[in-house]
């Protein structure tokens, strides 16, 4: 007699890996999550094979030095390869429900299936907003909960790729707040030259902000990742610029993104709609509204994971009720590099912040 096995699919472990691959493939930014030194989202996964409490990125600057040439000496006349690294410390994150068993019996999918879709969902969302926060924190700390000191310390140190607004004259002595209230509602808005701007700012930094590997839809190397907010993006599309580069360039029809509400490339930056990104109220001039716009280039952020996502199942009182929770070990971060040593005045990596206009409907 032959015995009963589970089918491959439907064991635990496989359930599990079934959820990671599927959370990561539907989130937001899953184009841009990759292991090698190229994402915007580098992804690490060391402690996940060993233990630990912490997994260590490294950053490693371009070579800037010239060319010995003809016959002079070489030996002597090496360039120091300058590299840097930044700690992730791993943090748990758990989320759960709860249901009768009398209302599973009821139901066609055992509980473990049942909680898949609204568990992915918080998990999405909790990768989602983790990253946003990353992309604006000040040094390590949410924005939100930046002191005007620490942000205008971040500013003095992040100067060549932080843009307000239109030029970069609106940054008024390196004073966060006063540069803000220099942002007004006619010339300050998201806009192709704006793009352009922040795209050569990048570019001229010092270190550069590299520029993201072609595999991203691209077909050029100097290719950047703009994640803007719905109102800022609104700005954008509505100006004459923008939908005459669309016109002119793309395909005409419903493939055109004018039509389709897809992702939008300009100067060949890939232009993606977050409409979680928050504004900031009243900071603008003539106490307008403010939003964050972020061009990333590779190593914008980093995502190191010790533990995916693994499902756990209770019961409670006397087995009328049964639980099912899912829990990480993972920490995200903005990728930021020491200008004086390894961690000392840090610039952030691969990241252009702009602020912008974003007056509401």
């Amino acid at each position: 007699m032959a015995d009963t096995t589970a089918a491959s699919g439907l064991t635990v472990q496989q359930w599990d890996d079934e959820y990671f691959v599927e959370s990561l493939n539907a989130n937001h930014f899953s184009f841009y999550y990759g292991e090698d030194k190229n994402s915007v989202i580098q992804l690490k996964e060391d402690l996940t094979k060993k233990r630990g409490d912490s997994i260590t990125f490294a950053l490693v600057s371009k070579l800037k030095q010239a060319a010995t040439t003809g016959s002079s000496t070489l030996e002597g006349n090496e360039e120091e390869l300058e590299s840097h690294s930044q700690k992730f410390t791993i943090d748990q994150y758990r989320h759960a429900v709860r249901v009768q068993v009398l209302e599973e019996q009821f139901s066609a999918i055992p509980l473990r299936n049942a909680a898949k879709d609204a568990l992915m969902e918080w998990h999405m969302e909790l990768i989602r907003d983790q990253i946003i926060e990353a992309m604006g924190s000040i040094n390590g700390v949410a924005y939100a909960s930046a002191t005007e000191v620490q942000k205008d310390a971040w500013l003095v140190d992040n100067a060549d790729r932080v843009l307000f607004g239109a030029a970069t004259s609106n940054n008024a002595s390196n004073d966060h707040s006063a540069a803000l209230a220099n942002i007004d509602t006619t010339n300050d808005k998201l806009t192709t030259a704006a793009i352009s701007l922040m795209k050569r700012l990048g570019k001229n930094a010092s270190p550069k902000v590299r520029p993201v590997s072609p595999r991203t839809r691209h077909s050029r190397s100097d290719a950047y990742v703009l994640f803007t907010g719905s109102l800022t993006l609104r700005d954008l599309t509505q100006s004459t610029a923008f939908q005459q580069a669309n016109r002119d360039a793309r395909n005409r029809g419903t493939t055109n993104p004018l039509f389709t509400g897809a992702d939008y490339v300009y100067d060949n930056v890939a232009i993606i709609e977050i409409e979680d990104i928050d504004v900031i109220s009243g900071v603008g001039d003539s106490a307008s509204d403010v939003a964050p716009v972020y061009l990333c280039g590779a190593q914008a952020i980093g995502y190191a994971i010790a533990k995916r996502p693994q499902t756990v199942e209770e019961e409670f009182d006397y087995k009328d009720k049964q639980g099912c929770a899912v829990r990480m070990w993972h920490e995200i971060d903005k990728l930021r590099f020491g200008t004086n040593n390894d961690t000392d005045d840090p610039k952030d990596h691969g990241i252009v912040t702009g602020y912008f206009s974003a007056v509401a409907d």
